[in-house]
């Protein structure tokens, strides 16, 4: 059954245009900050298992270093290639802390 994990203090959270790569129940997570909204998708990208959260953020999407493939923080889809989709995770942050379902 799906929960809410912690994942980090909010004052761990990125700046706006920048995003980080966090562990949460052993997951790889990319979080990422679009104009001051925190998003959160897989760490890992679809394309080819690249660390999505040493990417950068470009035109509200998120760009593997690896390959440049760059997903969209609130869909998912690649802006290139309908076909490969990262998973987007629900977020919020409570009482301090960043906790997402998973």
């Amino acid at each position: 059954m799906a929960e809410y994990v912690r994942v980090c203090a909010q004052s761990e959270l990125p700046q706006p245009g920048h995003l980080l790569e966090y562990t949460a129940g052993g997951r790889v997570l990319c979080v990422a900050n679009v104009e001051g909204a925190i998003c959160v998708l897989d760490g890992i990208c679809p394309h080819e298992g690249g660390p999505l959260g040493e990417g950068t953020i470009e035109d509200g999407r998120v760009v593997c270093p690896w390959h440049a493939y760059a997903f969209d923080v609130h869909t998912g889809e690649a802006k290139d290639d309908p076909e490969v989709k990262a998973d987007i995770l629900r977020a919020r942050v409570v009482n301090g802390e960043l906790h997402v379902m998973l």
